[in-house]
């Protein structure tokens, strides 16, 4: 196996960890409304998206890196110290930046199963983890607009 892409997919579980506990994060603050309905859907598909990662390192042989996976988790728990424009407690602002986190990550995790195609071209789930990939930042984006009309407008 080439170095390089031990390292790649490494890094990749440590977005995926991030993008699972920002998820599971942003799913809870929005509970009970539309936003939250959805949320609680991507949710579920992005810890399946990171399930995914990791069955394919094991048949790869990757090793997982327990420091890159442990600095995701403590860098989203971080990420909650960002200023919005509060003092305590979750503001208009928010939702916005949380849901251009995710945005970011789901465009990662396309690119991903994009360039793992390109060396597995014969693996049919990477077919099925693009499309789903694109799907989400496409369900995604209207709720990341619609959060910039509450805390922009």
């Amino acid at each position: 196996m080439p170095r390089y892409l031990a390292i790649y997919l490494n890094d990749h579980l440590a977005g995926a960890t991030l993008g699972v506990e920002l998820s599971r994060r942003v799913r809870d603050e929005n509970g009970g409304s539309e936003l939250g309905a959805f949320l609680a859907e991507l949710h579920r598909e992005i810890d399946e998206d990171r399930t995914s990662l990791l069955t394919l390192m094991d048949e790869l042989g990757v090793k997982r890196s327990p420091v890159k996976a442990r600095a995701a988790w403590v860098a989203e728990k971080l990420g909650r110290l960002k200023l919005n424009g509060q003092v305590r407690g979750y503001s208009p602002l928010s939702p916005l930046l949380e849901l251009e986190g995710l945005a970011a990550g789901v465009e990662a995790k396309l690119a991903l199963w994009l360039a793992l195609r390109e060396v597995r071209p014969d693996d049919e789930r990477l077919t099925t983890l693009i499309d789903r990939a694109r799907s989400q930042r496409e369900r995604l984006e209207p709720h990341r607009l619609a959060a910039a009309r509450r805390a922009l407008g």
